[in-house]
């Protein structure tokens, strides 16, 4: 039947209806031509969301964050982020020209004095991806000898209205042990990858240092727990830093009082000597973090200890527990919570207390580190005028996001070539 149709050609008598065709398909532009440009788009998209100064980040991303999550659940995500590389990072870091922000420290030439301060990454998850956004020293921490809990929840509070939080985490901590086994695991994950070859630090970067901030446990001893602290982390520390400033450990910052301060403070070197160098053959020099809320007179005793004991240097400062009157937030609620406040209304309090140390220490070798309030290069650019060789921040970076650390990079090269100076320079002048 078939093969009499073909033969008499009725089929071939059945007109021929062409296919249709969709709009694209009629169109000029070949398929794979749109399906190229597409992947191209998507790509460059995907470059621009990688890349840490994306306003995207700050603009979009960061609102979302806070819009969706209390302080404290945005803190656990943030980290998770940062942990399992979902976070962007600084792309241009390796070709931009800092040489004018350069600070020699420790033995070390940082590629700019911009530093992440401890109370973020508390239990070292986060360390590499904040040195990939433009930090050049990240402080883990704070760590203390055994896992504890810390203070019950709520414990983390935005206050928006004034780029502040206050928080009364109480040293919530993995303990040593754990942060250790990070830093082993990691340390020997990089010889594997470089073939045994021993990196310049503990950042795995050049130019970049790794710190370690030691906490005490609610109930432990307030000396044996700082020498365990030195005692088990020094060997993966490019620096140790001594936290008796937290306002949230009871009695922590009593510690603080010139007598007991020196006599820690000593016995603290003297467990770092004890110790020797760290894994890759260097002596992790040791810091002293302290309140802003001392009178002259305590920060001049916090001098005089530091200089007796022979650490290596002070940061100025932890969070503080006075409630300026100039904070915008006016909701009691938020304000009356106990705790430590930090970001921006902070700044005055740390500067000045900056200026005060400085004048005690100038005449010394001790490295002072500028923490409190920081977020634009002119606070930094105030920070290093006052005597800090550089700085650390967390608050504002929390905010504003992962560009911060471009962004101040960025903004205080030209308040620098403005002076026609380098950072090395600057340091101290107007202190």
């Amino acid at each position: 039947m078939f093969r009499g149709l073909f033969r008499t050609g009725t089929f071939a008598k059945i007109p021929h209806k062409p296919a249709s065709r969709t709009p694209l398909q009629s169109s000029f532009l070949p398929r794979s031509v749109v399906t190229v440009a597409g992947l191209i788009g998507a790509s460059v998209f995907g470059v621009y969301l990688y890349d840490s100064r994306s306003a995207i980040h700050e603009y979009v991303f960061c609102p979302l964050m806070r819009r969706l999550t209390d302080a404290e659940e945005g803190h656990k995500w943030g980290i998770f982020l940062l942990k399992h590389g979902l976070a962007p990072r600084l792309l241009d870091e390796k070709y931009k020209n800092t040489d004018s922000l350069t600070v020699d420290v420790f033995g070390t030439k940082l590629k700019t004095p911009i530093g992440m301060a401890a109370g973020l990454d508390k239990d070292g998850d986060a360390m590499d991806a904040l040195f990939d956004m433009g930090f050049s020293y990240v402080e883990v921490g704070s760590i203390t000898p055994e896992p504890q809990d810390g203070n019950p929840k709520p414990r983390f509070f935005r206050l928006p209205y004034d780029d502040a939080v206050i928080n009364r985490y109480g040293f919530n901590s993995s303990g040593h042990f754990l942060v250790l086994a990070k830093l082993k695991q990691r340390f020997e994950k990089f010889l594997n990858r470089h073939y045994g070859e021993l990196p310049s630090s503990n950042s795995f970067r050049d130019g970049k240092l790794l710190a370690i901030n030691l906490g005490k446990n609610k109930y432990g001893d307030e000396v044996q727990d700082y020498v365990n602290g030195i005692r088990r982390m020094h060997s993966y520390a490019d620096v140790l830093v001594v936290n008796v400033s937290s306002p949230n450990t009871p009695g922590l910052r009593d510690l603080q009082h010139e007598s007991k301060l020196t006599s820690l403070l000593s016995t603290i070197v003297e467990e770092r000597n004890k110790c020797g160098k760290n894994i890759l053959g260097k002596l992790p020099p040791v810091l002293v973090k302290v309140a802003p809320d001392l009178e002259e007179v305590g920060l001049a005793s916090v001098a005089t200890s530091a200089k007796t004991a022979k650490v290596d240097g002070i940061i100025v400062s932890n969070t503080t527990i006075q409630r300026p009157s100039t904070l915008k937030t006016k909701n009691p609620a938020l304000v009356s919570q106990q705790g430590g406040l930090s970001g921006k209304p902070l700044k005055p309090l740390s500067l000045k207390a900056l200026r005060t140390l400085y004048k005690y220490t100038k005449d010394s070798n001790l490295v002072l580190v500028g923490c409190g309030g920081i977020s634009s290069g002119k606070d930094v650019l105030e920070f290093g005028k006052a005597g800090a060789t550089f700085v650390q921040l967390y608050t504002s970076f929390a905010y504003k996001g992962p560009g911060l650390p471009a962004k101040i990079r960025d903004e205080l090269s030209q308040e620098l070539a403005k002076e026609s100076k380098t950072w090395m320079e600057i340091v101290g002048t107007e202190a």
